[in-house]
């Protein structure tokens, strides 16, 4: 699960992801939370604010908590992922994100930092679509895809999110690009290299 995450740069994404376009203003957060409106790289490189977290047409139950995350297993499948699998991918951009782990003798849950042991901004790969808020207003909406742990992770917790390479970013974000077979592969763990050790906040 990627629950959280921080974003201490944004005026560096357009440039980082070459952009057709910027966004004014963007303010640089340490704790972006589900439900905030976060910028997003989308499918032909487009830059948007987007609300974090859908509510899927069929969900009638709107004390639900939106869904934030997609697990990369099995997404060409779901009802809910499919089509933006295909049709609306997009990379959330970021610094860093957190996990939280509990101590082995119990206790308070511990809070990680993970972030790129090059320092470049993690590329969080995404899908989007209209979808409802809680309060039933049509927003474009996205969550994050999640996979399994690489070394680093895996002591922390039993999922991370899917981190792009640089290679893998230009057919992420390519809208000629539509068979969920070509895509599949992009969603695994990050080697582990790519990452700091994590560090306690």
């Amino acid at each position: 699960m990627c629950g959280r995450f921080q974003l201490l740069r944004p005026e560096d994404i357009a440039i980082r992801f070459e952009t057709v376009n910027t966004l004014p203003d963007l303010v640089a957060s340490g704790d972006v939370r589900p439900t905030q409106s976060i910028p997003v790289v989308a499918m032909g490189r487009e830059l948007a604010l987007m609300h974090w977290g859908i509510t899927p047409a069929w969900e009638k139950d709107t004390k639900k908590a939106p869904l934030i995350n997609a697990r990369a297993e099995g997404i060409e499948t779901k009802v809910t992922f499919r089509q933006p699998l295909r049709f609306q991918r997009c990379i959330i951009p970021a610094t860093g994100f957190y996990e939280w782990r509990a101590p082995a003798g119990g206790g308070r849950k511990v809070k990680y930092l993970f972030t790129r042991a090059d320092g470049d901004l993690l590329a969080l790969a995404g899908v989007f679509a209209n979808y409802k808020t809680l309060e039933g207003l049509m927003t474009r909406s996205c969550v994050i895809i999640t996979t399994t742990p690489n070394e680093v992770v895996a002591p922390i917790h039993d999922r991370m999110p899917v981190i792009l390479s640089r290679e893998d970013e230009d057919a992420w974000l390519n809208p000629d690009e539509t068979e969920s077979e070509a895509l599949l592969p992009f969603l695994r763990p990050i080697s582990a290299a790519a990452l700091h050790a994590p560090i306690a906040v």
